[in-house]
């Protein structure tokens, strides 16, 4: 009896861990708001992107972290990579 309890219950968590996988990921992700325009600095080409809160930061192939505004623009910080 207590063979079948565990194979019962064990059966339900997988169906409600396959459940959860299936409506969690079955939807697709909301895309981070763009800025309209991003100026880079001349040269500067760039090697990753991240979007943050309230910040889009980008790392360029020189070493640089440039941090610009919600609004896009030129970037509002520069900072070398050590």
């Amino acid at each position: 009896m207590l063979v079948i309890t565990l194979m019962v219950v064990m059966i339900l968590g997988l169906l409600t861990i396959v459940g959860l996988l299936v409506t969690r990921l079955g939807s697709a992700a909301p895309l981070p708001q763009l800025p309209e325009s991003v100026i880079l600095p001349e040269g500067s080409i760039p090697a990753a992107v991240t979007f943050a809160q309230d910040w889009l930061v980008v790392v360029d192939q020189n070493g640089q972290v440039l941090l610009f505004g919600r609004d896009g623009g030129a970037p509002v910080s520069v900072t070398p990579l050590p």
